[in-house]
């Protein structure tokens, strides 16, 4: 007697611990009224603990209670309907009388507030969310969400107390999503260096979603639920996205915050680079031309070599004359390099880039003249000789799609054999693939380079007069440097195009923009 006592004893307090809070929800889902609803709350405890009293001990307890609520309900909704049927006539069916749902949660909630209590489901932390879900929809005590989730009961009790106030809260308010949810922006890349094993970080930037947590978190870090409102994201996914761009080294993570992990270019900053470098596109561009003419006269009209015409060759000289005049100008100037300094971080899965994010723009800029290449450095037990290539890209004439991303070592290695007389120890394979690429020509059956080939052996004569006017020339292009530091190639070429210094045609060699250094 004493066991059946002790529990019963064990099963009221579960039924009040457990129970009472999810019945009014029930109620109120049935009757649309909070006095209703909690009229029939206490209808349903009422035989639900006398009964307990009187020794009932059901095999299932939570089936059971339910069992009796649906019952009581069915008693109100009959009651209610005999009234108004005096009153209105109404017919039976205007009333619900049974609901045979398995499914707690709709018994909990009517319609309406269902769908807010669902939105402020996916807009509230994981350390609540966890809790709610396991109790209201998933009907377990709070002992047993304790126990898996490793916290004390008290402690449960509290967080389940603290959700049933955020929730309210929300579901009260006219929840603003931001701009962003409905409007995402876009946002292009630059990255130096090595790309991951699994393509990153190109494999994840492209993804809209990223690019807009990106905008949303640079120099503004935020925690998960902002981000989630800001974007319209439920938060179960925003939680999942934000932690796998920390591990990706795109975000970091400080204390609950989220922050971008990478320099991002404002549109109000890059319309004043663009306005100073349009500014000084013109007399640079000029200055930079009247010093490879220089040269080229010097020269004799054959630029270090016989093989690439001074049309063709014009490409890369100009590239190259930018290059090392602005890469000496930032040494003495600014102290460092701008197109190198501190080497690429790395990255996971053997990755090691530096990436820069830029809004995007409502004017063109010219197009982008990238560099390819390299020098080649590396492994001894590889490489039989360093080679200093490199090849600029251009996207004047579709020049940039007529040679490859990269050339291969073997490949590398064959091209400064033939620039070097040495072309007979050539593979065929690889001189028939250069041949391929443009950056060999076979003329009268003799195989040569067509590229530039700066030949650091051959001594230059010295003028006195064109040394005093390249100094100047240097001066004056150091002068213009300082006035837009951030200007890039892509400035020059696109005016020497405008001025017809450069120009192309149907005959113009693939691998314009080619060079190798001897």
């Amino acid at each position: 007697m004493s066991s059946a006592t002790g529990m019963c004893d064990r099963l009221e307090s579960e039924f009040a611990e457990n129970y009472m809070e999810k019945l009014f929800y029930f109620c109120l889902k049935k009757t649309s009224s909070s006095t209703e609803a909690e009229d029939l709350t206490q209808d349903i405890a009422l035989h639900i603990l006398t009964a307990l009293n009187r020794g009932t001990i059901p095999e299932s307890f939570s089936a059971w209670v339910w069992q009796i609520a649906r019952n009581r309900y069915s008693v109100w909704a009959g009651e209610k309907h005999r009234r108004n049927e005096l009153v209105t006539g109404a017919d039976i069916g205007d009333y619900e009388i049974r609901d045979e749902s398995d499914n707690i949660l709709d018994e909990m909630i009517h319609s309406e507030q269902m769908s807010l209590f669902r939105r402020e489901l996916a807009f509230i932390s994981s350390d609540y969310r966890n809790i709610v879900v396991a109790y209201y929809m998933e009907n377990q005590s709070m002992r047993t969400i304790a126990a898996k989730l490793s916290l004390s009961l008290e402690a449960v009790k509290k967080r389940l107390q603290r959700a049933r106030i955020i929730l309210k809260e929300g579901m009260d308010m006219a929840r603003e999503f931001g701009v962003r949810s409905y409007n995402p922006e876009q946002i292009t890349f630059i990255m130096n260096g090595k790309d991951g094993d699994k393509g990153q970080p190109w494999s994840i930037i492209t993804h809209l979603l990223y690019k807009n947590i990106f905008l949303e978190t640079y120099e503004n870090p935020e925690t998960a639920e902002e981000l989630a409102l800001e974007l319209g994201i439920a938060l179960p996914y925003m939680e999942d996205e934000l932690e796998y761009l920390v591990r990706e080294e795109l975000l970091r993570k400080i204390n609950n915050k989220y922050e971008t992990n990478f320099p991002i270019v404002s549109r109000s900053t890059q319309r004043a680079i663009y306005d100073a470098n349009k500014a000084i596109q013109k007399p640079l561009t000029d200055k930079l031309c009247e010093m490879i003419d220089l040269y080229m006269k010097e020269d004799g009209g054959k630029v270090t070599t016989g093989y690439v015409g001074p049309e063709a060759a014009r490409w890369a000289l100009l590239a190259c004359a930018f290059d090392w005049l602005k890469w000496n100008w930032s040494t003495e100037e600014q102290g460092g390099n701008v197109y190198g300094g501190s080497p690429n971080p790395p990255r996971p899965d053997n990755g090691a880039w530096t990436l820069y994010g830029y809004e995007t723009i409502d004017w063109k800029e010219p197009a982008f003249v990238g560099l390819h290449g390299g020098y080649v450095s590396h492994d001894k037990n590889e490489v039989i000789q360093d080679i200093d290539f490199g090849q600029y890209k251009f996207w004047a004439g579709n020049f940039y799609e007529k040679t490859p991303e990269h050339l291969t070592y073997p490949e590398l290695y064959t091209l400064w054999l033939v620039c070097t007389g040495k072309g007979e120890a050539g593979e065929k394979g690889y001189v028939e693939k250069l041949l391929e690429y443009g950056y060999l020509k076979e003329v009268d059956g003799v195989i040569n380079p067509n590229v530039v080939i700066f030949d650091r052996s051959k001594e230059k004569p010295e003028h006195a007069e064109m040394s005093a006017r390249l100094t100047v020339l240097k001066n004056e292009i150091n002068a213009l440097f300082m006035q837009a530091p951030s200007i890039t190639r892509g400035y020059v070429v696109e005016q020497a195009l405008e001025d017809g210094w450069l120009g192309y045609d149907g005959n113009t060699i693939n691998t314009i923009g080619a060079y190798i250094y001897l």
